[in-house]
């Protein structure tokens, strides 16, 4: 920094200051108890009286110099007024005594510690120029000017210690000048000033700013200045403070990316629980401690106490309510101060900010507020940031609406960026360029599982978020058959028809082959949802063995070629292992298909060898069900079926894509399977 007194000149640079008359000779202030005496042979004819403390003085050296007692005994109609009390005197008794000395002629040392009380108890007792030339406020201002606002670690002191005078340091303009002051020299080039770091470990560190040559050595002048080097500054300061610093920074024209960085440090110093809001046991009470000594409240000189784990074990007591106060205000102050520009801060910590919101009750607009900003980059976020209790009065365990408006601000935010684009871009060999949508239908599909555990979780709310996200953001319904499963799992009491109705949310057509084998075999599914599931794998075999016949014969033309060619521009650095990757993928394709021909022929066999039994069961009880009406169906399809296959063999190629019935019927079949996946 630079230094006090390098450049304020001799009288500030000392930092002590003196009256230039001397009304009593006295060889300074004496203490007994809660009461101050002077040191002088005149008997004391004036009590001060400030809360316990008690200052024996003279009238005339006070008189001379602070208009404010001049003017209470001038008012008095006792002209033998010997006592007065002022309790509200910024900075207290100890300032009023630094006050006191001055008129006595003491000198006085001036540290950044004690010249904003004293600043403020000179303008209280209105010590001003009219009374006597080179009064206490001229003083005062002269160091604070010249000393103080030219030193980094002295404004960081001064704008700490006017956390206790309130009021009296905004109105003049300490904490206004020391927050710009801090602001300039945090958005200052470090390369044109002598730069020597203090390092991390102090209580305050800090770096120290001097322009003299021969106080730094070559060695801290090729340092490299990290970004961060003021984080641990500011930190140190209360949220008010802190958000005048950060309004400042901004105005400089600081980089918003570290504003964020900042604000994210901020608030893992004040607000513990933001990390972890597990309960903590006494072992931790060690670390707790040392961060609530650094971080002093408001009022009444209380420190933090850690953590929410007071208020999340649900302690009632006083002391859990003023801290939950004052963290809704940090919380509160936080959320208005970032950077509106989308990745200042992290998906994560918006997320985990958004959890203590909704723990501490925040306002509902500053919540909303919050919510959109997680929707800007909601691609970001993490299945463990985004399981978020249900603070509310419900039964369900998670805030699952909460995710759903989550979801409602991504898509705006995607439109209103991208109004013009299409819904979805193809897969590229890679993955390098996945869809931001992609990448949060996989985190809903995973949060859908994890929560559909619950048995308190409603089919509506179920259906609700898993539709929330377009069709075409889904390339692959694995992870939404996942999420189905464990909902059937943890509801076994559902009916028919709310089977049903929860696997429609589920696309059968884009499953890969190990969920429709699983599929197949699962018995909490519906029999219909069973059927849909093997008939789209069928239509899946039929057009990959027609596709895969018309690539053989064109695998060594030009187009081909081609297209190699472009998907090398596309992925420069993978192709080859994509390329490798794609060959085994074919192989294996193929060992599938005929694995799922198999089974596919055992279970007609099985649903033949079924319709014979049910038919002589039929001739014995010689009458008609729905039942049987059903399994006629279930036969004509089969048979239908059955000539397809023979048809197939016929020709030497499997299974067959035609299909013999008329092209009209074709379409109503295929109309009635949508309509069944839907």
């Amino acid at each position: 920094m630079w230094e006090s007194g390098s450049e304020a000149g001799q009288e500030y640079g000392t930092g002590i200051l003196t009256s230039s008359k001397h009304s009593v000779k006295t060889e300074g202030f004496v203490q007994r108890g809660h009461s101050w005496y002077v040191a002088t042979d005149i008997p004391s004819d004036f009590l001060v009286q400030i809360g316990e403390a008690n200052f024996h003085l003279h009238k005339y050296p006070l008189l001379s110099r602070s208009g404010k007692l001049n003017r209470i005994i001038n008012e008095s109609r006792d002209p033998d007024l010997n006592k007065i009390v002022m309790d509200d005197i910024p900075g207290g008794p100890g300032a009023f005594e630094l006050a006191a000395k001055f008129c006595y002629g003491i000198a006085v040392d001036l540290t950044a510690g004690n010249i904003s009380g004293l600043r403020c108890a000179a303008e209280y007792l209105e010590m001003t120029e009219d009374l006597e030339e080179g009064n206490l406020i001229f003083k005062t201002e002269a160091f604070l000017s010249y000393v103080v606002l030219s030193s980094w670690r002295d404004s960081i002191v001064v704008l700490k210690s006017c956390e206790k005078l309130s009021q009296w340091a905004e109105n003049l303009q300490i904490v206004r000048r020391c927050s710009e002051s801090i602001a300039w020299k945090a958005c200052a080039n470090p390369k044109g000033i002598k730069w020597s770091y203090t390092g991390r470990t102090a209580k305050i560190s800090s770096p120290k700013w001097n322009n003299n040559v021969k106080d730094s050595s070559p060695s801290m002048n090729n340092q490299q200045v990290p970004n961060d080097w003021w984080f641990e500054d500011v930190s140190i300061l209360r949220i008010d403070h802190f958000v005048r610093v950060i309004t400042a920074i901004k105005v400089k024209g600081m980089r918003f990316e570290l504003i964020g960085a900042t604000i994210m440090h901020y608030a893992t110093k004040w607000l513990p629980g933001l990390i972890s809001e597990t309960s903590i046991t006494q072992g931790d009470e060690a670390s707790i401690s040392s961060i609530s000594n650094s971080s002093t409240s408001t009022s009444g000189g209380t420190c933090w106490k850690g953590g929410l784990h007071m208020i999340v074990s649900g302690n009632k007591d006083e002391s859990s309510s003023v801290q939950a106060k004052e963290q809704r205000m940090i919380i509160e102050s936080l959320i208005s101060i970032i950077p509106p520009q989308k990745d200042s801060v992290s998906c994560s910590f918006l997320l985990r900010l958004l959890r203590m919101a909704n723990m501490l009750k925040v306002a509902p607009a500053l919540v909303t507020e919050l919510e959109k900003r997680v929707g800007m980059q909601f691609e970001q976020a993490t299945l463990a940031d985004l399981l978020i209790p249900c603070y509310e009065k419900s039964e369900t365990m998670y805030d699952v609406d909460l995710a759903q408006r989550l979801v409602e601000h991504f898509l705006v935010q995607e439109q209103t960026e991208n109004p013009s684009t299409q819904s979805f871009s193809e897969n590229q060999i890679g993955g390098s360029n996945v869809n931001a949508k992609a990448k949060v239908a996989r985190l809903v599909d995973s949060y859908l599982t994890e929560v559909s555990r619950d048995r308190n979780l409603s089919l509506t709310k179920f259906q609700v978020l898993a539709e929330a996200l377009p069709e075409s953001a889904r390339t692959c319904d694995d992870g939404l058959y996942r999420a189905i499963d464990s909902y059937l799992k943890a509801h076994p009491t559902l009916s028919e028809y709310e089977r049903k109705k929860l696997c429609r949310v589920m696309d059968c057509q884009k499953l890969s082959i190990d969920a429709c084998m699983h599929a197949a075999q699962n018995e909490r599914l519906p029999l219909r949802v069973v059927v849909q599931v093997l008939f789209s794998e069928q239509v899946k075999i039929s057009n990959a063995i027609a596709s895969s016949s018309v690539k053989s014969v064109d695998s060594h033309t030009q187009p081909m070629v081609i297209n190699r060619k472009t998907l090398l521009e596309g992925t420069p650095y993978s192709f080859q292992e994509g390329w490798a990757n794609a060959k085994k993928d074919i192989n294996s394709l193929k060992f599938e298909l005929e694995s799922v021909k198999t089974k596919y022929l055992e279970l007609q066999n099985d649903m033949e060898s079924l319709q014979k039994q049910f038919d002589k069961m039929m001739l014995k009880q010689k009458q008609t069900s729905a039942w049987s009406s059903g399994w006629k169906k279930l036969s004509k399809l089969t048979k239908m079926t059955n000539v397809e296959s023979h048809h197939g063999h016929g020709h030497g190629h499997g299974l067959s894509t035609k299909v013999p019935i008329s092209e009209e019927q074709n379409r109503k079949t295929t109309r009635r399977w949508r309509n069944s996946i839907s």
